[in-house]
């Protein structure tokens, strides 16, 4: 075969591949080969004519039999070079990557902030041993406390495979102070005998407090018919009024549970979790080598059975809905049913049947959520309550079988949550309204901290009393023998000053709350609050008489970019009223607490 057939047969048969079009998924073909031979022979009107201008002889013709042959060699050569490009080229991949997801080993989550925080007579002017706050060891007329606390929380994750993951939750610095940690606090330390030269600081000092702390740890197994999960992990429903894993960015608390359970979605939207949770194991073994503790009975262990069912969607079909102007119906079911049969004095050395007090105590806690939801509105409720009983109030084995110390107890508690949200002007300005409320018991004190003993005879709680046991039984027997004041979880805030500084939660009382907040531009927020709180009883506040705990006005903004950057300020300012006055203390004209906390922080 002449090279000046070839020759044109290269030109028809390049002009034909560049103009026909590689359909998706196939082998492009190779254009270095289709470059290299193009400029081997001119254009022709004709491949038949192409020999004479290539130089063939005269008396030479081509057949069609011979145009065939070449055409095919010709292919044939193509393939080859082809097939050779493929196996050589590294834009191969590039230009076809592998659609699958490659999976990532080692993932991270979390965020660091710095909160400098103001605080203007939270005292309220109260007499020395009555104020609801700490002040001041130096001074009593001290009223002003300013600080900057810092917390770093990380979320690592490491997936073993796509189904297997483990998945952790790391504190760093958590809430530390800033210059909390000097060092010429470390034992020790003799380099500085005057604080005012310390140059460093070292979190060793704080022997309370570790610099980095892994709060939480659990395995993840995806499977076909659910996930199973087990380990240390957060606990979290609803809007957090009861269960609040404390994952939010001002948040300080959080519910950690050693848990193990299994997330089933039976059917579309509906997810069905039954768990199994170890709240108190008792007496364990220590050995000092370092080895295995071990749980030494199981008569003592708390444990809990726990079902949840509940109706959601994702957020992807919640933002689709939305957008398409659909209303979203979200609700569920948390129910816990716990059990303790006997409890360890843990101040009774281990050995017999000496350190245990027969408990016989056992708690049911239903806990319902609603919510609503169109573009331009919400509403959601949650509702939840904790029922049981305790078979043996004694709190040490001295008081087993003491008829003035070893009563049995009721529980009845329960409260709830209403919110409500009107988006207008765009969607710019959103005017809200919630209502929440938290059953009492007339017994003094507000009775978040229970086991802070009264200035009553043997611990029992007096009028004016702040904190206190919610019950009242003594050598008569028991004139209050239930415990009826609900808790609202301490990372559930609706305000700065009363509820999350002075009392320390929500309990024994109802508050109503509008607030309105403009959103001036992506990411930059304006916002206020107005929340008025009062009491169910009188006998709960420091007055003893009155139940109006106070009217207080909170304004902030908020700023976050794209890139995880968050900023933000808020003012709170607390009028106190007559229901947090000092017992037996006439004409007292309380002083107004005022606070200004900020934020700085990176979320990733």
């Amino acid at each position: 075969m002449s090279h000046a057939l070839l020759a044109a047969l290269l030109v028809a048969s390049s002009t034909a591949t560049a103009q026909t079009p590689v359909p998706d998924g196939g082998t492009p073909a190779p254009a270095p080969a289709a470059t290299e031979a193009a400029p081997a022979a001119p254009a022709a009107s004709s491949t038949a004519q192409a020999p004479a201008a290539a130089g063939a002889t005269s008396g030479e013709s081509v057949t069609h039999e011979d145009l065939d042959a070449a055409k095919q060699e010709l292919r044939e050569e193509i393939r080859a070079e082809a097939a050779k490009q493929s196996v050589t080229s590294t834009e191969w991949n590039e230009e076809f990557p592998e659609e699958k997801k490659k999976l990532e080993v080692f993932t991270l989550d979390g965020y660091f902030r710095v909160r400098p925080t103001l605080f203007y007579k939270f005292d309220l002017g109260k007499p020395v041993g009555r104020e609801l706050f700490p002040r001041s060891p130096r001074s009593p007329s001290e009223n002003t406390q300013s600080f900057a606390t810092m917390r770093l929380r990380l979320e690592p994750v490491f997936n073993v495979s796509e189904q297997v993951s483990i998945k952790t939750e790391v504190l760093g610095l958590d809430n530390v102070v800033l210059g909390s940690q000097p060092d010429y606090l470390y034992p020790g330390d003799q380099r500085n005998l005057f604080g005012i030269f310390s140059e460093s600081q070292d979190s060793a000092v704080d022997i309370l407090k570790d610099s980095i702390k892994l709060r939480r740890a659990y395995g993840e197994v995806k499977t076909p018919v659910g996930i199973l999960r087990f380990g240390r992990m957060g606990s979290q429903w609803g809007l957090g009024m009861l269960r609040n894993d404390g994952t939010c960015f001002d948040c300080d608390f959080g519910d950690t549970v050693d848990r193990i359970q299994f997330v089933t979605n039976p059917f579309e939207g509906w997810y069905v979790t039954p768990m199994l949770d170890f709240n108190a194991e008792g007496v364990v073994s220590n050995p000092g080598s370092g080895g295995e503790p071990v749980d030494l009975t199981q008569s003592d262990d708390s444990h809990g059975l726990v079902l949840a069912i509940a109706r959601r969607d994702t957020d992807s079909v919640i933002r689709s809905k939305l957008e398409n102007n659909q209303g979203v119906l979200q609700y569920g079911l948390h129910f816990t049913y716990r059990t303790q049969n006997w409890e360890y004095d843990a101040n009774v050395p281990i050995g017999g049947t000496a350190g245990f007090i027969p408990r016989s105590a056992e708690l049911y806690v239903p806990d319902l959520w609603l919510r609503y939801e169109e573009r331009t509105w919400r509403l959601e409720f949650e509702l939840a309550g904790q029922f049981g009983n305790i078979g043996n109030r004694a709190t040490d084995v001295s008081g087993v079988n003491d008829p003035t110390q070893n009563q049995s107890l009721r529980i009845a508690q329960f409260g709830g949550v209403a919110q409500g949200e009107v988006k207008v002007a765009n969607n710019k300005l959103s005017l809200g309204l919630e209502v929440g409320f938290a059953s009492g018991d007339k017994a003094p004190g507000f009775g978040n901290y229970p086991a802070r003993s009264g200035s009553g005879t043997n611990g029992a709680t007096a009028p004016g009393d702040v904190e206190g046991p919610q019950y009242s039984c003594g050598s008569g027997g028991c004139s209050d023998n239930a415990i009826r004041n609900f808790r609202f979880n301490r990372d559930y805030r609706v305000d700065l000053i009363l509820w999350r500084e002075l009392i320390g939660g929500i309990t024994d009382a109802f508050y109503v709350r509008p607030s309105a907040k403009y959103s001036i531009t992506e990411g930059f927020d304006l916002y206020g609050r107005l929340i008025y709180s009062q009491s169910l009883y009188a006998e709960s506040t420091p007055s003893f008489t009155s139940k109006a705990l106070g009217v207080e006005a909170n304004v902030g903004a908020d700023y976050k970019t794209e890139d995880g950057f968050i900023a933000g300020v808020a003012y709170g300012i607390l009028f106190p009223m007559s229901g947090l006055k000092t017992y037996g203390v006439s004409g007292e004209n309380l002083e107004t607490p005022q606070t200004i906390r900020g934020w700085l922080g990176i979320s990733f």
